[in-house]
Order: structure tokens, then C-alpha cells, then sequence
């Protein structure tokens, strides 16, 4: 073998060492990355699930209050109603004695 041989060999040994060490440095790049990955992938499913949570209790609230609003008009009409029967009898009342009145002429 010539020199010229030997330090071809030499060089392509250096680069094969090199693409070897490149090599364990991706491995070890794609091993932290995927878990990266999986932890990311965790994160948004815990959040996704708290998201559900908040949507349904968001439904709950808002449908709780609709019953609410729903009780107080419940006594606000409870209450126009008993102040319209006491007007109508009020009416009934001067009815009744403008008919007296007018029978007694």
C-alpha cells in the first residue's frame, strides 16, 4: 500500500468515525424530541379534558341560570296577577254599587 492509499484510509476511517458520532447525536436528539412529543401529546389531552369539564360546566351554569331568571319572572308574574285580581274585584266592587245605586232610583 502507498502512502497516498494509507491516508485515504486514514480519512475515510476520520469520516466514518464522524458520520458515527453524528449518528449518536441524532439518536440522541430523537430520543429527547419523541419525549417532548409524548409529554406535549399528554399536556393537550389534559387540557382537552379540562376544556370538556369547563364546557359542560359552563352548560350547567348557563342552564341554571335560565331556571333562575325563570323563578324570579315566576314571581313577578305571581305578583302582576295579584294586583290585577285586586284591581278587578276593586271594579267589581264599584259595579256592584253604582247598580245599587242606580236600582234604588
Amino acid at each position: 500500500m502507498t502512502d497516498s492509499e494509507k491516508q485515504r484510509i486514514k480519512q475515510f476511517e476520520a469520516r466514518v468515525r464522524q458520520l458515527i458520532l453524528q449518528y449518536k447525536t441524532l439518536q440522541s436528539t430523537n430520543k429527547e424530541l419523541t419525549e417532548k412529543l409524548r409529554q406535549s401529546e399528554d399536556v393537550i389531552k389534559d387540557l382537552e379534558s379540562e376544556l370538556a369539564q369547563a364546557r359542560h360546566d359552563y352548560n350547567t351554569l348557563k342552564t341554571a341560570k335560565m331556571i333562575e331568571i325563570s323563578d324570579g319572572d315566576l314571581k313577578n308574574a305571581k305578583q302582576t296577577i295579584t294586583q290585577l285580581v285586586r284591581e278587578v274585584n276593586k271594579c267589581i266592587g264599584l259595579l256592584s254599587t253604582e247598580q245599587v245605586t242606580q236600582s234604588n232610583k
